[in-house]
């Protein structure tokens, strides 16, 4: 079960019509994030298996999981943007309950990703539920 805040998401997709104005979507997602603070951009955030430099910083504190993040790529920053809006402020158990794959099919990305950028989100997707996990 997909958050609130991401099932805003898959309304704004299904309002737009052209696979560009989502990519453009995902960038604006991206931009509106803030930075992740340099100090956090240490080997233990990297996340192993992008093209592009990715760093997720994820905590979990009274219950609820939080994470923040930070690539290079503006589209893998949209990537890390939806992620947040998908996982951000659920229970950890209920991270690990949700079907990210899934949900990220609802936006059609798995038709428009590079290989290389599929790889990378799956990447992304396995580091949150390895932080959810504890």
């Amino acid at each position: 079960m997909a958050s609130a805040a991401f099932e805003e998401v898959v309304e704004d997709f299904e309002f737009l019509e052209d696979w560009e104005d989502r990519y453009r979507y995902v960038i604006e997602q991206g931009k509106a994030m803030e930075p992740l603070d340099e100090a956090l951009k240490v080997p233990a955030t990297k996340v192993e298996g992008c093209a592009s430099q990715v760093w997720l910083h994820a905590t979990v504190e009274d219950g609820r999981f939080h994470f923040d993040g930070d690539s290079d790529a503006m589209i893998v920053k949209g990537l890390i943007a939806l992620l947040r809006r998908l996982y951000n402020g659920l229970d950890a158990k209920a991270v690990l309950d949700v079907d990210a794959r899934a949900e990220m099919t609802r936006l059609g990305l798995n038709d428009h990703l590079s290989a290389q950028r599929s790889n990378g989100l799956r990447a992304m997707i396995e580091r949150v539920r390895a932080v959810a996990a504890g």
